[in-house]
């Protein structure tokens, strides 16, 4: 099966973000030394939460960081109508997660390896307020 990702649906393409960027936070958390499963999922929501993935897609779009392929991807993810948003989230907090997801999805699914490896660590640096 030979998939197109450029034109790919954005929710199809988050939908696959999601989970890459899931078990990359996961992973990472594993990698920090916490082994209690109930602190492992509590410290999880602190990096996939819409809030926390809205502020890196909106601090990556304000420094310039992503390329004009990547902002239209994101671009298309934000405006991608899901038809439900979750409790406790805004309309647009919720639209740049989905963005983020979706940017994740698209380089994973084109196996741009380095790219996505690039995004996933600077996501966690920045909502663990590192500088890389």
């Amino acid at each position: 099966m030979d998939l197109d990702v450029k034109q790919m649906k954005s929710l199809a393409l988050a939908y696959m973000g999601d989970a890459i960027y899931e078990v990359y936070v996961r992973e990472h958390l594993l990698q920090t030394g916490q082994i209690k499963p109930q602190q492992l999922h509590q410290h999880a929501i602190t990096f996939v939460s819409a809030k926390a993935q809205s502020a890196v897609i909106l601090d990556w779009l304000e420094s310039d960081f992503l390329s004009e392929e990547e902002k239209s991807v994101v671009k298309r993810g934000r405006n991608a109508k899901s038809g439900s948003v979750p409790k406790n989230t805004s309309v647009q907090t919720y639209r740049y997660s989905t963005a983020f997801e979706a940017l994740i999805g698209y380089h994973y699914l084109l196996k741009n390896e380095n790219r996505l490896l690039e995004l996933l660590e600077k996501a966690v640096q920045h909502l663990e307020g590192r500088k890389p």
